[in-house]
């Protein structure tokens, strides 16, 4: 069997690292390897994680650069970006490995389940799960997989501030379809709760939109939230 190497990218997760380290247990007793991608945390989430992986490495803050920076780092035939604040289905690692075996699909995703106090959140995810099925463009809430093969092919994952996942989905489809396992991941709703599940929810469609018309991701990045190394 292929070994998996299952890398999470981290930024000041002190607080729930070790809960999302703890919870890969049962795949590192499967023989998956966990790598931790650390972008510059100023608090204690390398400490922490550092005993419950197998390797941290560090990379510039981003997301597809420490995406990048850990498969760089991990030994796996197959590799799996997962965020820290989701969590996997029993048998991901049997899944995913499954999948790709036979070679006619080389990247995929899991259906996810947002877990959050909206009466929307379930909406918002079965929704998700369609346009992901229908596009087959991936999330990295829905915790992207691929073969190692199929990751250099796509020259990894672009190094930009916002939309990492829908580039790369992008540059994988050139190589195969995407698998789509209806196995369910489970990440936090907390920005959607934070935020308001409508008001976030639009804000995305219309960031997507804008990416896909050509907006400069580091600006988008801006009005999401988030700062770019740049700014």
């Amino acid at each position: 069997m292929p070994r998996l190497s299952i890398i999470v990218p981290v930024l000041d997760e002190a607080a729930g690292i070790a809960d999302a380290l703890k919870a890969l247990a049962p795949f590192r007793a499967n023989g998956a390897e966990v790598v931790v991608a650390d972008g510059g945390s100023r608090d204690r989430t390398v400490e922490i994680a550092r005993p419950l992986a197998d390797a941290t490495v560090s990379a510039p803050r981003g997301r597809g650069a420490q995406m990048n920076a850990g498969a760089a780092a991990a030994g796996g035939d197959a590799l799996l970006f997962l965020h820290a604040d989701t969590r996997l289905p029993p048998e991901a690692d049997r899944l995913l490995l499954d999948g790709l075996q036979d070679g006619a699909f080389q990247w995929g995703r899991f259906d996810v389940r947002i877990e959050g106090r909206s009466p929307l959140l379930p909406v918002v995810s079965g929704f998700m799960n369609w346009r992901s099925l229908v596009t087959g463009i991936a999330t990295g809430d829905q915790a992207m997989f691929m073969t190692r093969k199929a990751f250099d092919a796509a020259g990894g994952f672009p190094d930009i501030a916002l939309m990492e996942d829908v580039a790369m989905s992008k540059r994988l489809k050139r190589i195969s379809r995407p698998l789509g396992l209806a196995a369910r991941v489970t990440t936090s709703g907390r920005r959607w709760d934070e935020r308001g599940a409508l008001r976030t929810v639009l804000l995305m469609w219309r960031l997507r939109l804008e990416y896909l018309f050509g907006a400069e991701p580091n600006a988008l990045a801006r009005r999401y939230g988030y700062i770019p190394r740049d700014g």
